[in-house]
Protein backbone atom coordinates (compact mmCIF):
# COMPACT_ATOMS: atom_id res chain seq x y z
CA UNK A 1 0.00 0.00 0.00
CA UNK A 2 1.82 3.26 -0.91
CA UNK A 3 1.22 6.62 1.40
CA UNK A 4 -1.52 8.36 -0.46
CA UNK A 5 -3.70 5.03 0.24
CA UNK A 6 -2.32 4.52 4.05
CA UNK A 7 -3.29 8.03 4.72
CA UNK A 8 -6.71 7.77 3.19
CA UNK A 9 -7.35 4.88 5.00
CA UNK A 10 -6.54 6.38 8.57
CA UNK A 11 -8.56 9.30 7.65
CA UNK A 12 -11.20 7.10 6.88
CA UNK A 13 -11.02 5.61 10.04
CA UNK A 14 -10.40 8.32 12.01
CA UNK A 15 -13.95 9.85 10.36
CA UNK A 16 -15.91 7.23 11.36
CA UNK A 17 -15.02 8.08 15.38
CA UNK A 18 -14.45 11.76 14.86
CA UNK A 19 -17.16 14.02 13.28
CA UNK A 20 -15.22 17.88 13.36
CA UNK A 21 -12.67 18.73 10.66
CA UNK A 22 -9.74 20.14 12.56
CA UNK A 23 -8.54 23.47 10.90
CA UNK A 24 -5.17 23.49 13.65
CA UNK A 25 -2.62 20.74 13.83
CA UNK A 26 -0.60 20.79 17.23
CA UNK A 27 2.40 18.41 18.10
CA UNK A 28 3.43 18.79 21.87
CA UNK A 29 6.92 17.79 22.68
CA UNK A 30 8.75 16.32 25.54
CA UNK A 31 7.11 17.29 29.11
CA UNK A 32 4.82 20.02 27.67
CA UNK A 33 1.50 18.12 27.16
CA UNK A 34 -0.29 20.84 29.27
CA UNK A 35 -2.09 22.35 26.59
CA UNK A 36 -4.42 19.18 26.56
CA UNK A 37 -5.91 20.53 29.49
CA UNK A 38 -7.43 23.64 27.52
CA UNK A 39 -8.87 21.55 25.02
CA UNK A 40 -12.58 21.82 24.99
CA UNK A 41 -14.92 18.68 24.41
CA UNK A 42 -11.54 16.38 24.06
CA UNK A 43 -12.06 13.67 22.08
CA UNK A 44 -8.60 11.18 22.54
CA UNK A 45 -7.68 8.46 20.13
CA UNK A 46 -4.73 6.48 21.53
CA UNK A 47 -2.16 6.04 18.90
CA UNK A 48 -2.85 1.99 18.97
CA UNK A 49 -6.55 2.74 17.64
CA UNK A 50 -5.50 4.46 14.54
CA UNK A 51 -4.48 2.82 11.58
CA UNK A 52 -0.87 2.79 10.31
CA UNK A 53 0.36 5.65 13.19
CA UNK A 54 3.76 4.44 14.84
CA UNK A 55 3.62 3.92 19.11
CA UNK A 56 5.65 6.62 20.74
CA UNK A 57 7.96 5.41 23.32
CA UNK A 58 9.67 7.78 25.20
CA UNK A 59 8.81 9.14 29.05
CA UNK A 60 7.07 12.42 28.93
CA UNK A 61 4.88 11.30 25.83
CA UNK A 62 1.38 10.09 26.57
CA UNK A 63 1.07 8.84 23.33
CA UNK A 64 -2.79 9.92 22.03
CA UNK A 65 -4.00 11.96 19.20
CA UNK A 66 -7.14 14.43 20.75
CA UNK A 67 -9.68 16.25 18.72
CA UNK A 68 -11.32 19.16 20.37
CA UNK A 69 -11.58 23.06 20.40
CA UNK A 70 -9.32 25.69 21.75
CA UNK A 71 -10.71 29.12 21.51
CA UNK A 72 -13.18 27.79 19.57
CA UNK A 73 -10.83 27.05 16.89
CA UNK A 74 -11.11 22.88 15.95
CA UNK A 75 -7.46 21.37 16.69
CA UNK A 76 -5.76 17.79 16.79
CA UNK A 77 -3.25 17.81 18.85
CA UNK A 78 -0.55 15.09 18.73
CA UNK A 79 0.24 14.18 22.86
CA UNK A 80 3.47 12.40 22.34
CA UNK A 81 5.56 13.17 18.48
CA UNK A 82 7.72 9.98 17.19
CA UNK A 83 11.71 10.20 16.56
CA UNK A 84 13.65 9.06 14.23
CA UNK A 85 16.00 7.77 17.05
CA UNK A 86 13.12 5.52 18.31
CA UNK A 87 14.19 3.52 14.88
CA UNK A 88 11.20 4.43 13.10
CA UNK A 89 11.36 5.86 9.61
CA UNK A 90 11.39 9.61 8.12
CA UNK A 91 8.20 8.79 6.82
CA UNK A 92 6.97 7.22 10.19
CA UNK A 93 8.14 9.92 12.03
CA UNK A 94 6.22 12.36 9.97
CA UNK A 95 2.89 10.39 9.06
CA UNK A 96 0.87 12.00 11.43
CA UNK A 97 0.88 15.44 9.53
CA UNK A 98 0.52 13.90 6.81
CA UNK A 99 -2.91 12.80 8.44
CA UNK A 100 -3.80 16.34 10.00
CA UNK A 101 -3.12 17.46 6.92
CA UNK A 102 -5.56 15.43 4.80
CA UNK A 103 -8.32 15.88 7.54
CA UNK A 104 -8.23 19.51 6.95
CA UNK A 105 -5.68 21.54 8.93
CA UNK A 106 -4.22 23.82 7.44
CA UNK A 107 -2.16 25.56 10.34
CA UNK A 108 0.96 23.44 12.13
CA UNK A 109 2.14 24.00 15.40
CA UNK A 110 5.37 22.73 16.79
CA UNK A 111 6.43 22.41 20.50
CA UNK A 112 9.62 20.31 21.64
CA UNK A 113 12.39 20.55 24.42
CA UNK A 114 15.76 21.83 23.29
CA UNK A 115 19.39 22.46 24.28
CA UNK A 116 19.92 26.18 24.33
CA UNK A 117 23.58 27.34 22.89
CA UNK A 118 23.12 30.91 22.75
CA UNK A 119 24.80 32.14 25.94
CA UNK A 120 21.85 34.92 26.61
CA UNK A 121 19.44 31.86 27.02
CA UNK A 122 18.48 30.26 30.46
CA UNK A 123 16.92 27.55 31.59
CA UNK A 124 12.71 27.22 30.94
CA UNK A 125 12.92 30.29 28.40
CA UNK A 126 11.23 29.52 25.19
CA UNK A 127 12.50 30.25 21.52
CA UNK A 128 10.10 30.92 18.80
CA UNK A 129 12.05 28.90 15.98
CA UNK A 130 12.63 31.63 12.74
CA UNK A 131 14.78 29.07 10.75
CA UNK A 132 16.43 25.79 10.99
CA UNK A 133 19.08 23.76 10.39
CA UNK A 134 18.43 19.84 9.22
CA UNK A 135 21.91 17.52 10.30
CA UNK A 136 19.68 14.84 11.05
CA UNK A 137 21.07 12.92 7.78
CA UNK A 138 16.99 11.92 6.79
CA UNK A 139 14.70 13.94 5.01
CA UNK A 140 10.93 12.44 4.65
CA UNK A 141 10.58 13.54 1.20
CA UNK A 142 13.41 11.18 0.00
CA UNK A 143 11.76 8.80 -2.65
CA UNK A 144 8.85 9.26 -5.42
CA UNK A 145 7.03 12.37 -4.92
CA UNK A 146 3.09 12.18 -4.87
CA UNK A 147 2.23 15.33 -6.42
CA UNK A 148 -1.35 15.11 -4.45
CA UNK A 149 0.61 15.51 -1.38
CA UNK A 150 3.32 18.21 -2.61
CA UNK A 151 5.57 19.62 -5.19
CA UNK A 152 8.82 17.65 -5.89
CA UNK A 153 11.17 20.51 -4.54
CA UNK A 154 8.98 22.68 -1.89
CA UNK A 155 10.65 25.90 -1.30
CA UNK A 156 12.30 26.57 1.87
CA UNK A 157 13.22 29.87 2.17
CA UNK A 158 10.46 30.76 4.79
CA UNK A 159 9.19 27.39 6.35
CA UNK A 160 8.17 29.09 9.78
CA UNK A 161 5.40 31.43 8.99
CA UNK A 162 6.74 35.52 9.69
CA UNK A 163 3.01 36.19 10.68
CA UNK A 164 2.30 33.32 13.39
CA UNK A 165 5.53 34.26 14.55
CA UNK A 166 5.06 37.50 14.57
CA UNK A 167 1.79 37.05 16.57
CA UNK A 168 3.68 35.40 19.28
CA UNK A 169 6.14 37.83 19.74
CA UNK A 170 3.02 40.34 20.29
CA UNK A 171 1.44 38.04 22.77
CA UNK A 172 4.36 37.31 25.09
CA UNK A 173 5.42 40.82 25.38
CA UNK A 174 2.07 41.49 26.33
CA UNK A 175 1.90 38.19 28.84
CA UNK A 176 5.54 39.17 30.04
CA UNK A 177 6.73 35.94 28.67
CA UNK A 178 10.43 35.93 27.85
CA UNK A 179 10.21 34.75 24.16
CA UNK A 180 13.61 34.74 22.17
CA UNK A 181 13.39 34.09 18.28
CA UNK A 182 15.98 31.92 16.96
CA UNK A 183 17.93 28.97 14.87
CA UNK A 184 17.30 25.26 15.75
CA UNK A 185 19.55 22.62 14.64
CA UNK A 186 18.28 18.99 14.55
CA UNK A 187 20.60 16.07 15.25
CA UNK A 188 19.90 12.34 15.34
CA UNK A 189 20.11 11.92 18.67
CA UNK A 190 19.58 10.01 21.15
CA UNK A 191 22.67 10.68 23.26
CA UNK A 192 23.02 14.27 23.72
CA UNK A 193 26.02 16.51 22.14
CA UNK A 194 29.89 16.35 23.16
CA UNK A 195 31.56 20.16 23.98
CA UNK A 196 33.32 20.20 20.62
CA UNK A 197 29.67 19.52 19.04
CA UNK A 198 28.20 22.29 20.42
CA UNK A 199 31.15 24.83 19.48
CA UNK A 200 30.19 23.65 15.82
CA UNK A 201 27.03 23.72 15.93
CA UNK A 202 27.10 27.11 17.71
CA UNK A 203 29.73 28.22 15.02
CA UNK A 204 27.38 27.51 11.82
CA UNK A 205 24.48 29.81 13.56
CA UNK A 206 22.26 27.61 15.62
CA UNK A 207 20.92 28.87 19.06
CA UNK A 208 19.27 25.60 20.18
CA UNK A 209 19.37 22.18 19.59
CA UNK A 210 16.84 18.97 19.06
CA UNK A 211 15.94 15.42 18.28
CA UNK A 212 12.83 16.85 16.46
CA UNK A 213 10.87 19.25 14.73
CA UNK A 214 12.74 19.43 11.43
CA UNK A 215 11.23 16.34 9.88
CA UNK A 216 7.69 17.37 10.28
CA UNK A 217 8.20 21.01 9.17
CA UNK A 218 9.47 19.64 6.29
CA UNK A 219 6.45 17.51 5.37
CA UNK A 220 4.23 20.51 6.81
CA UNK A 221 5.35 22.88 3.90
CA UNK A 222 5.24 19.79 1.61
CA UNK A 223 1.86 20.22 2.39
CA UNK A 224 0.98 23.58 2.26
CA UNK A 225 0.89 24.23 5.82
CA UNK A 226 1.82 27.38 7.88
CA UNK A 227 4.13 26.65 10.32
CA UNK A 228 4.69 28.28 14.32
CA UNK A 229 7.12 26.04 16.18
CA UNK A 230 8.10 26.96 19.25
CA UNK A 231 10.79 25.07 21.73
CA UNK A 232 11.50 24.98 25.50
CA UNK A 233 15.26 25.60 26.86
CA UNK A 234 15.41 22.69 29.29
CA UNK A 235 19.25 22.66 29.63
CA UNK A 236 22.10 25.01 29.00
CA UNK A 237 24.51 23.60 26.32
CA UNK A 238 27.41 26.17 26.44
CA UNK A 239 30.48 24.64 26.30
CA UNK A 240 32.66 26.45 28.77
CA UNK A 241 30.49 25.74 31.32
CA UNK A 242 28.45 22.25 30.39
CA UNK A 243 27.38 20.24 32.78
CA UNK A 244 25.91 16.12 32.38
CA UNK A 245 22.05 16.62 31.87
CA UNK A 246 20.03 13.92 32.60
CA UNK A 247 16.38 13.19 31.66
CA UNK A 248 14.85 13.95 34.82
CA UNK A 249 16.01 17.27 34.82
CA UNK A 250 15.31 18.12 31.51
CA UNK A 251 11.73 17.19 32.21
CA UNK A 252 11.63 19.04 35.62
CA UNK A 253 12.78 22.52 33.55
CA UNK A 254 10.08 21.53 30.80
CA UNK A 255 7.19 21.56 33.64
CA UNK A 256 8.45 24.59 34.76
CA UNK A 257 8.08 26.20 31.66
CA UNK A 258 4.79 24.24 30.07
CA UNK A 259 2.54 26.80 31.74
CA UNK A 260 3.91 29.84 29.69
CA UNK A 261 4.04 27.67 26.54
CA UNK A 262 0.37 26.95 26.97
CA UNK A 263 -0.75 30.34 27.69
CA UNK A 264 1.16 31.31 24.08
CA UNK A 265 0.44 28.77 22.15
CA UNK A 266 -3.53 28.50 23.57
CA UNK A 267 -3.45 32.72 22.70
CA UNK A 268 -1.39 32.31 19.05
CA UNK A 269 -4.56 29.87 18.47
CA UNK A 270 -7.08 32.80 20.20
CA UNK A 271 -6.17 35.19 17.45
CA UNK A 272 -6.00 33.06 14.08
Amino acid sequence: MNLWDRIEETVRVIQTKVSEKPRIGIILGTGLGGLGEKIESAQALPYDSVPHFPQSTVEGHKGQLVFGRIHSKPVIVMEGRFHAYEGYSAQEVTYPVRVMRALGADTLIVSNAAGGMNPAFKAADLMVIADHINLMGINPLIGPNDERLGPRFPDMSTPYDERLIASAEEIAREAKIPLHRGVYVAVSGPNLETRAEYRFLREIGADAVGMSTVPEVLVAVHGGMRVLAVSCITDLCIPETLKPASLEEILKVAHRAEPRLTTLISSVIGRL
